[in-house]
């Protein structure tokens, strides 16, 4: 697969707008996302392993690949995935899933043997889960948009609600937002204190305290800005997918966009050994950028 760098232009113009935190430059001078290949059809929830690679999706084909943090190179990870969508690695290394094509969660061990942990909720199908993130004490939240797939019988949803859920460490799954018109990107914070989640339905992203047993305060507004995926790094800054890149410190305030030539950048994570670097899905591509500041962990 091949490498591509960006045009000079484009990196001028990311210079320009490179942004600073109140820490250090969020981004390294004069640098500007590298298109690490584009010969996919959707790619999508990329995610960090421990060691940090980065495995993502491409959906369409139904493929999971493996970004290698010490090559930078590309390869196929696992076929008949589950028409995954986001993914996530649990405390024990296994690959969390959001498996669309029968509207599941999934657990894909070391083997990639597979157990389906979500199949439904209150007797009725999901929407289908779309993107994820697990607290430290190995509950996993997710959202459940619906999103009409090609490759589905099915032409309507089972439920009217498209709600984000919470399953805890011992299996049970709960409701714990349902307010959205289609919940999206969603990720936490490191010490399990807030969760933000993006309402691509209503261009809006919310935040919210988490409580003890994986409940939800009521939801604060933290932009006026929907997003398909979303990371944070080590500072609190939130960067929402869509247009680019876009970045908010933890008052949402924007400090930094990133341009993508793509139309549509899906989703964003941090990758390589020391988390600083961010990997970007957009489209048929997927980009890297180094940074100065890492991910959480």
């Amino acid at each position: 697969m091949k490498t591509v760098s960006i045009p000079c232009l484009f990196i001028l113009l990311l210079t320009m707008l490179a942004c600073t935190s109140s820490k250090s430059p969020l981004l390294l001078t004069g640098t500007a996302p590298t298109m690490v290949s584009d010969e996919f059809s959707f790619t999508e929830g990329p995610t960090v392993a421990p060691d940090g690679d980065v495995y993502f999706t491409d959906q369409p084909n139904n493929r999971i690949y493996r970004w290698s943090a010490e090559t930078e190179t590309i390869s196929l990870y696992m076929e008949d995935a589950g028409r995954a969508n986001g993914l996530y690695f649990d405390k024990k290394g296994n690959l969390l899933a959001c498996a669309d094509e029968n509207f599941q969660l999934w657990r894909i061990d070391q083997n990639q043997e597979v157990e389906v942990l979500v199949d439904g909720f209150e007797q009725q199908n999901l929407n289908g889960p779309n993107d994820l993130w697990v607290d430290k004490k190995g509950g996993i939240y997710f959202t459940d948009p619906y999103y009409q797939r090609e490759y589905w019988t099915r032409q309507a949803p089972d439920m009217d609600r498209q709600r984000v859920y919470y399953r805890s460490p011992d299996g049970h799954t709960k409701v714990v937002a349902d307010h959205f018109v289609r919940p999206n990107g969603i990720i936490g914070s490191p010490k399990d204190k807030t969760l933000y989640i993006a309402d691509i339905g209503d261009q809006k992203t919310y935040r919210y305290d988490i409580h003890k047993n994986g409940s939800l305060s009521e939801p604060t507004l933290f932009v006026n800005m929907g997003s398909d995926g979303m990371t944070m790094d080590e500072n609190g800054n939130i960067y929402l997918t869509g247009n680019g890149v876009t970045i908010f410190n933890p008052d949402g305030e924007q400090i930094g966009q990133i341009p993508i030539p793509q139309k549509w950048t899906a989703n964003v994570t941090f990758g390589g050994k020391d988390r600083k670097t961010l990997f970007i899905t957009a489209g048929p591509a997927v980009y890297t950028l180094k940074l100065n500041v890492s991910g959480t962990k």
